[in-house]
Order: C-alpha cells, then structure tokens, then sequence
C-alpha cells in the first residue's frame, strides 16, 4: 500500500504485503529543541512473498535528509528520489543495512505527530502514521522489528531520558550531554515507537505477577503534578491484576512507564511499554478532578494496559482493521470497569453515548463500516465506529460464545498469532474454531455501515397461551452501500407477568441460546423477517427487548405508557429499566415539542412526574436512580427526528425539568439530604453514586431558583471539598440568570485554579456550555485569555468543542455566526494540526437533519472550507459531508 501525496484514495482490497521486512532497527536521536539529528540503522530484507525487482520505497514527511548508505557505501543523489512523502531506492540487494541521518525540528511541530516538544518536554506520538516525521522508514502495522534506541541530550534541561523496553546501557558524554540506551525485546511496528526526554518525577511502585515476577511501575510527571498519580497507580495494579484473572495476561517486560503530556491529539497511547498519556487521562487529585476524570482515567490506564497484548503482541495487519484491537480493548476496557463499579450504571452510560453519538456518526456523511473498505487519511478513522460500535461487535460474539468459550477462544487467539500482524478474520476464526458457531453471516457487522432498525410486533392467544413477536430487521442506506443484507443480531430478551416477575420462556419457534424455561433468553434473527413463537404463556407478558443492549440497534415496540411503567418499576434487567424511563420521558418531550411547534403552551405529561415520584420513593441504589432521574439529552431527542428542531426541544426539555422540580421539591429535597456524604472523599462507586444523585437534585432543584436552592449551591461552590462538587455547583450557577452570583463565581474559580492547566479546561468548558443568547460573544472572549492557546488540543476540545457539541441551541442559532465562527477556527486549526480540526468540523458536517435554512447556511461555510488548501485529514471530511 504506497502512500501518495496525493488525496488519493486507498483500498483494503488493494493490501500487498511489505516488499521488504525489517530484522532489526537501531536509533540514535541528538536532541535539540530546533535541530534534532536522527541516526538509523536498519536490517532490510527483501520479502520472498513479492517480486524481486522492486524498489526500497520508505515513509518520509518534514524530514530533512543529511547522508544515505547501504552496507556502509554512500548513495549518491542520483541513486535515490526524494518526494513529500518518499525516498525511492530503484536498486537494493535482498539483504542489507540501510543507514540514515536525518534532521526534525520538533519546536515547530504543532501537528503533535511524530517527535515534537510539549511545553519543554520532547515527546512522539506516532499512532497511525507518525513514525514518517521521524526517519525514513515502512510507516506500516505489518512491519514489526525489534527496536534498540539511545537516546541524547542536556543533563540539565533533560534529566530523564526514556523509550520502549528495558534501559541497557547509560552514560555521560562531553558538553553536558548524557545518553540512556533502551532495549525492546518485542518485536513492534512503528507506530508503537514512543520517546520522551525532560525534566521530570516520577511516582513508583511494585506490581509482583501471578509467576512471581517483580515489574517496576512508573509514572512520570512535572514536578507540580507528583500529588496527583495515585489513582492512576492504583488503576494500572487494578488492571494488571484484573488482567490476569479474567484473561490470563501477564506483563512481559520488568518496567511499565507511563508519562502524562499537557499536548496530546488523543487520550493515551499504548506503547510498549512507555505508553504517553494525555495529562487529563493520568493526573487527578479530589480538589482537582471530578468523578467522571477519576472514572475515565481508571479506564483510560486500564485500555492501554490492555493493549499490550490486544494490539501489541498482536497487532493490525493494516490500518483497516483498526478495530481489530480498538474494539477489542474498548470491551476489555468496559468490562473491567464494570468490574470495578456499579455494572448497570456502566452499561448505561456505554450505551447512552453510543446511541447520542455512534448512531448519529452512522447516519452522517462520515458513516463507515466498523472495518472500513476505503480512506484518504487513516486519522479520520479514529472514530467511534471503530471504538464503541467495534466493542458492541466484540460483546455480540462474547454473549454468543458465553464467558468460558471466549475465554478460550481469546487464548486460542493470543497463542496463535502471538508476535504477529493480524486480520479481523483471524480473530474471529478463532471465536469459530472453539465454538463450532458459523459466523459467515456476523461478519457482516464488520462490513455494513448504518444501524439496523428492529421493527418487532407482538400477537398474543389467549385460549392457545402462545405469545408470537414478529421481527423486521432493516439497515439503511449509507454513502456507498445501498442494499444491505440481513444481519445476525442476538436479541436478549424476558417477558414480565403483570406481577413484574420474569416468567418461563418455552420457544417452539426460532432459533434462542439458552435452555427451555429459562427466563431470559437469547433470540438469534438472522432473516429480514422472523417470528419467534412462545408457549404456556399464561396471560399476556410485557416484553422486555434488548437486554443489556445485546446488539447496537434501534428497537421499534409500540410500548403503551403502562408497559413502559410497569417495565421501570419492575424489570430485573437494570439497563431496561432504565431505558423504559427514557421512552416514557422521550414520549412525554415528543407530544410537548409538537405543542411548541403549533403554537400550542407545552405540559408535561404527569404521568412522567408520578413515575419519576416513584423512582424517588423506591429502594433503588443511588447510582441507578441518578441515571434514571436525568431526562434524555437535547443531543439523543434530536436523534428520534428526520429534521431537528432546535428550539422546541431545548425549551420543552427545560420545561419538563422545572416542571418535575415544581412537583417534586418534596422528595428531591429529601433526596439531596439523605446522600449528603460526610468524611474524605473517596471515588469509588458507593459515594460517587451518591453524589450524582444528590448533585442531580440540586440541578432540577436550581432550576426553579428559588433563594434558598441559589444559596445551597452557592455555599457547595464555596465550602465543598471536592471538584466533583464544587463543579456541580458552578455549572448550576452559571446556567442560571443568577448572573451576580454566576460572575462571582466564575471569578473565584479562575483565581483559585488559573495555574492548573487541566481544572482551567473546566473553567472554559463551563461557560462554553452556558445556555444564555451571549455564549458564542463569551466563547470567542475566552479565545484571547491567557490560559487558552489553539495550540493545545485539551483548549480546544474544552472551549469550542464544548460550544460546538454541547451547546446545541445556541451553536444553532438562525443567523449562522457560529457556523461561521467554527469554519474560522476550523481553518486556522489545520495549519496547525491537521487532525484536531478535521475532528471539530463534525457538528458542521452533520446538516442534513437541520432545516433547509440552517442546511444552507451550513452547506457554505463548508463550501467556504473546500475552497482553501486543506491537509488530507480536513479534505476527508469535508467532502464526503458535501456529497
């Protein structure tokens, strides 16, 4: 697969294997902030499985080349091409050393690819394709070496020098310079290369293995930021530990580093052995970090350990199979902190944003399959398609294997492709080899894109007792791919007795896992139209449809309000339960939003203030009740309509909120007490459980405003011990038109924080996200603070990101100034990083469910985009949203 300078597009259909294999790789890097020089060494050989008369073609991009030899002969310039993207050496014998040196200028490298300065520390990233702007070399996942690395600089500005493997040799050098030597035994492709150099500490520990090796633990930080390691510590021994019972992975190496960077596109990086996080996925402290960053980064440190054998002792072929060890991962991931949280409430927030985002990317002009066929720049397939959507495929054949034969099957895959460079196929032949299951027809999850909709009917007889649900199954057209075949889809389902009880399931019709009289079942539809026919069903059941989210479809059951009740209040399957709450509250906003848009005054329903009465009154825990106490997002209502409409919902949703709050001040008051917590904070899932509920409260509370509710959020801001509270209380009071106290605030939050760069990104979030008509005048202020820099990723994701995404109704808004303004920002960005902005133009390349007015205004600003000299990311991007 050559690589063109071109916006040319490349093919999975058109993978060649490398012409040439590398036996072994030896770097030397010279640092300096401006100049670093880069020496390699390479083993080449030519690959027999290819023609022998094939040139030597390597991956080169901002490199400045100093000398080239083959087995210590010189090249001259007319034995070599040099292009934007290439170096060609027509003649080459089948074996040789190929020696290079080379000259970056990491200051001046705001892509944050390849080898670049954060603040003034020298770091890489090279996942997918950033190893080019390193040295010459075949940027490719099948490309797997064993790398020997030194590395040199400053002993005063750069004490600590690291790389992947294990440190070897050390040693000072003339000028004050010293040298580190770091060996990898493991054979990895480029792209897991990783180098960091600076003035840093570390935080240390011990992790002894179920063999009874000891494994060095470190991570390396600023000096600032030594007080806020230990959750990341304790979240990698959980996971190594973890990883050791359900899957049976030991760690290989004696070290395991993990260095935190203010400047990073992604949110960590797995290298082998060195993995490079984003400073928000690793450092947290309690006056710091709220619940959500301790819980992301316990995830976060969890998914690149486990990509040490998901994804680096067994890797992707090509970048096509991305997923192969992303959706892998994310399900080990989440399984994990299902593991160490609250399971329901996991699934939940899995599953809630999996339905917001991942079936609005699948709707979109940038929807592909979970293994794509075809792509202009690998970076934009960085996506929740290949995350999330990839997961829920991992899940599917999980659940059809069940826990010990995917166990083995899991084993079966590491033993036999162990050092390898692998397909999607491979890992799915050996689910198929230990289960005997066919998988011809699932494997079409990897290849269709869209999410397949359910349409399911029931019929019930009372004199035969039979119950019969009837499925349709339908995927929709995608750019590319009109017709789609019918998939298999595992649908987990039970069936409610009238006392809320899960009845006995006989199935005399239609394939189902599970054995006769089991109460949950799993049906198998593979056909585009199937009925599933139960027996002794004694009175008519209340389905219960998708358990646990057993497939990322869409569920079509005409649920009257009294099934959806009975469903809240009784069934056995956390996630449903919830998700009954959420059809009733979408129920209810759909008949207001259509009264808004008569003309008509809005009522809620009371039907949804007496549920929501008795969620408040029941026995469930904190944690579940919170999820089930917050209505559906502006963001997921806008997914239930062909054309959005943008102010019914935000306004209808805010009525619905201050209408609960009126009917409900009673039992939300008493609510907020009962889960006031007292002593240290803790983040595990008992006291964040009662935090979101009692900050849950406060919020439909606030949005009464009555003084004494101002007050109570005004003294949590103040005096709370916590971020996670003190956050809660300022988004309240900011959202709110308190504006004294919303300023105030405000004010005390950025003097109290304005040297912490990661709470200042909540600083900006919160405001970015504040509903009033002023936002965007706001957002494009907070662009000139100081604390701001479009430079880093963190910045923008936090101010115009937030803005973008999040504040939907003044994103929106009908004049197009914030269309404008994100196309502004959008330009700017790819000068700088190619990547970042080809990721925030999302909210601008989803027009098609706007109305036409917005469609238009959308449409231009894109046009407006196409029209400049775009990087290959952003030319992706935009367009495929304009064709």
């Amino acid at each position: 697969m050559t690589q063109s300078t071109s916006n040319s597009v490349i093919y999975l259909k058109d993978y060649l294997a490398p012409a040439f294999l590398v036996q072994g790789v030896e770097l030397t890097f010279d640092l300096y902030p401006n100049q670093t020089r880069v020496f390699a060494n390479i083993q080449f050989q030519r690959n027999a499985e290819r023609e022998a008369s094939l040139p030597l073609q390597l991956h080169g991009s901002d490199l400045k080349l100093i000398s080239l030899a083959i087995d210590g002969v010189v090249l001259t310039t007319a034995q070599y091409q040099v292009s934007d993207e290439l170096l060609t050496i027509n003649t080459v014998p089948d074996q040789f050393v190929l020696t290079s040196e080379v000259e970056i200028d990491p200051a001046n490298n705001t892509s944050l690819e390849g080898l670049y300065r954060s603040n003034t520390m020298f770091c890489t990233q090279c996942e997918a394709e950033g190893f080019r702007k390193i040295t010459y070399y075949p940027d490719r996942p099948d490309v797997m070496a064993a790398f020997t690395t030194t590395v040199i600089a400053d002993k005063s500005e750069y004490p600590v020098l690291l790389s992947n493997g294990n440190s070897v040799k050390r040693g000072d050098l003339d000028n004050n310079r010293h040298f580190v030597t770091w060996q990898d035994p493991f054979r990895k492709p480029a792209y897991l290369f990783a180098l960091v150099a600076g003035d840093l500490q570390v935080v240390e520990d011990r992790f002894v293995t179920s063999s009874g090796r000891e494994v060095v633990l470190e991570i390396w930080v600023e000096p600032e930021n030594l007080t806020k390691c230990d959750h990341a510590m304790a979240s990698l021994k959980a996971a190594m530990k973890w990883d050791e019972e359900v899957y049976g992975r030991e760690y290989d190496l004696d070290i395991y580093m993990i260095v935190a960077v203010n400047d990073f596109n992604m949110g960590a990086m797995e290298n082998k052995g060195l993995n490079i996080f984003n400073s928000s996925c690793v450092l947290a402290r309690s006056d710091t970090a709220t619940d959500a960053a301790f819980q992301r980064i316990e995830g976060v440190v969890a998914h690149e350990y486990f990509h040490n054998w998901s994804g680096n002792r067994v890797t992707c072929r090509d970048w096509f199979q991305l997923s192969l060890k992303e959706g892998f991962t994310v399900y080990r991931d989440q399984c994990f902190s299902a593991d160490m949280n609250d399971a329901a409430v996991k699934r939940i927030e899995d599953v809630a944003m999996l339905r917001t985002a991942q079936f609005a990317e699948d709707a979109g002009p940038t929807a592909h399959p979970v293994r794509p066929e075809q792509f202009i720049e690998i970076s934009n397939f960085y996506t929740l398609t290949i995350y999330e959507k990839g997961s829920e495929v991992v899940r599917m054949i999980a659940n059809l294997l069940g826990e010990a034969l995917f166990r083995k099957g899991c084993d079966l895959y590491f033993a036999r492709h162990d050092g390898q460079a692998v397909t999607v196929d491979d890992f799915v032949a050996a689910m198929a080899e230990v289960s005997d299951i066919d998988f011809t027809q699932f494997m079409r999850w990897y290849s269709q894109a869209g999410t397949p909709e359910l349409q399911i009917t029931d019929q019930y007889n009372a004199e035969k007792q039979q119950y019969l649900l009837t499925f349709k199954q339908h995927t929709p057209a995608t750019q590319g791919q009109k017709d789609k075949q019918p998939l298999h889809i595992p649908v987990k389902l039970g069936l409610l007795n009238q006392a809320g009880q899960d009845m006995a399931l006989h199935l005399s019709e239609g394939e189902a896992s599970g054995a006769q009289g089991d109460q949950c079942r799993v049906l198998h539809l593979r056909e585009a139209t199937q009925t599933f026919v139960f027996e002794n069903v004694i009175e008519q059941p209340t389905p219960s449809l998708l358990r646990g989210f057993s497939a990322p479809v869409k569920v079509n059951f005409s649920y009257n309000q009294a099934q959806l009740l009975h469903l809240m209040q009784h069934d056995s399957d956390g996630f449903n339960r919830w998700d009954a709450g959420q059809r009733l509250a979408i129920d209810a906003l759909k008949s207001m939003i259509t009264a808004f848009n008569s003309g008509l005054m809005p009522i809620l329903d009371t039907a949804l203030v007496e549920a929501f009465r008795s969620l408040l009154n029941s026995s469930l825990s904190p944690a579940i009740l919170a999820e089930m106490l917050v209505l559906p997002s502006e963001a997921y209502l806008a997914e239930q309509y062909e054309v959005v409409p943008i102010e019914a919902i935000h306004a209808c949703r805010n009525i619905a909120r201050k209408t609960l709050a009126q009917g409900l001040q009673v039992e939300l008051k008493q609510c907020l007490q009962a889960n006031l917590l007292e002593g240290n904070y803790r983040p595990v899932a008992e006291d964040i459980g009662k935090r979101r509920l009692k900050n849950t409260c406060l919020a439909y509370l606030m949005s009464l405003e009555a003084p004494e509710v101002v007050d109570q959020a005004w003294q949590q801001f103040n005096q709370a011990d916590n971020m996670t509270d003190v956050q809660a209380a300022l988004v309240q009071l900011v959202h709110s038109k308190q504006d004294d106290k919303a300023d105030a605030a405000l004010k005390k939050f950025e003097s109290d924080w304005q040297q912490d760069a990661l709470v200042m990104d909540q600083w900006f979030a919160v405001q970015a996200s504040r509903p009033q008509p002023d936002a965007l005048a706001r957002v494009k202020a907070l662009m000139e603070h100081s604390a701001f820099s479009l430079k880093n990723p963190n910045k923008v994701r936090a101010l115009v990101g937030t803005y973008c995404n999040q504040n939907r109704v003044n994103f929106h808004s009908i004049d197009g100034h914030s269309y404008r303004f994100l196309a502004d920002v959008v330009l700017a960005l790819d000068k700088m990083n190619p990547q970042i902005a080809s990721r925030l133009i999302t909210p601008l390349a989803r027009w098609q469910k706007l109305d036409l007015k917005r469609q238009g205004l959308m449409q231009a600003e894109l046009q407006r985009i196409a029209q400049a000299k775009l990087s290959k990311d952003l030319f992706e991007v935009v367009n495929k949203a304009l064709a």
